[in-house]
């Protein structure tokens, strides 16, 4: 079972593995079958769910709402993170010329009250800034998470893919805490264990959600010599542990950075969600969680 954990101190408590919602578009369920899926993760302890406004071409939110529909009960067993700023040239917006980021007031209110009536709920429990916006301004977002907040459209807000230094710019100017930052961390991919944005998250004791934990499947699949190098390592360290399978070796190596990401699963098979679920189990040696660093470098450790 999954355990719920806190996400910041004095924040919201999320599942410790969140269920993302990124391509339910393509998953080809039937309503029914969609809260069905929901039902299922839930009963695993995994009550943290993720969307975005833009997921599916702007259709993810609302497919999850018409599940929640089926059984709006299920809604307080849920805790649901949801991500607005990025403007995609979509056929739903035929006037946008390329895509582009808005962090104005205006768009994130907008933003937020379509992803309340496509979610069909009442409050978002957590609000991200989805991409570091070059003409953000700080000030005016925080009138628009006080705006939101006093409605009570949302509960709590985060960010997605921050740099530290902008991480630091938006929490100047508002009153709670920012409560996660959303960042790509897999075996491929992990500068933010190097460039100082882990290390603000654990300095001040928030818990990141990792995104891509399995690298959009280039571990499986890939044919380039760190893949290729990763893939092997992983396998045999999956072999110690248990006969383990790959995905579940990565995401206890996520797990094992001392900022403790609550890792995001992509999948809508139950079965991919119980491995993950299992993965809980397994505990990586320091040596084992080096291995897979070096493979992915190339080199050894300075």
């Amino acid at each position: 079972m999954v355990a719920k954990v806190e996400l910041t101190p004095q924040g919201p408590q999320f599942s410790e593995l969140v269920q993302g919602y990124w391509r339910l578009a393509d998953w080809g369920m039937t309503p029914a079958q969609r809260l069905d899926f929901l039902k299922q993760h839930l009963d695993l302890g995994i009550t943290t769910v993720d969307h975005a406004d833009i997921y599916g071409d702007y259709r993810c939110e609302a497919l999850f709402g018409e599940a929640l529909a089926l059984d709006p009960s299920v809604r307080d067993q849920l805790e649901i993170v949801t991500k607005c700023d990025i403007k995609l040239c979509s056929d739903q917006y035929p006037a946008r010329r390329i895509n582009h980021y808005d962090t104005s007031k205006a768009h994130i209110v907008d933003s937020v009250n379509n992803s309340l009536a496509r979610l069909q709920v009442e409050t978002i429990d957590v609000l991200l800034i989805h991409r570091p916006d070059v003409l953000m301004a700080a000030d005016e977002v925080a009138e628009a998470f006080a705006e939101l907040k006093q409605q009570g459209k949302v509960q709590y807000f985060g960010v997605s893919n921050f740099t530290p230094s902008q991480f630091e710019l938006l929490q100047s100017r508002l009153d709670a805490p920012l409560v996660t930052n959303q960042v790509e961390i897999n075996p491929l991919n992990f500068e933010v264990a190097h460039d100082g944005t882990l290390d603000q998250l654990q300095m001040k004791r928030t818990k990141p959600m990792a995104w891509s934990c399995l690298a959009g499947g280039e571990i499986f699949i890939g044919q380039s010599e760190q893949a290729v190098r990763v893939r092997n390592e992983l396998e045999a360290i999956g072999e110690e542990v248990g006969e383990q399978s790959i995905d579940q070796v990565i995401y206890a190596w996520v797990r094992r950075l001392p900022s403790k990401p609550l890792p995001i699963i992509g999948s809508g098979k139950i079965d991919r969600v119980q491995a993950a679920v299992d993965a809980l189990k397994i505990e990586l040696s320091r040596e084992q969680w080096f291995r897979v660093w070096v493979a992915s470098k190339g080199h050894g450790v300075p």
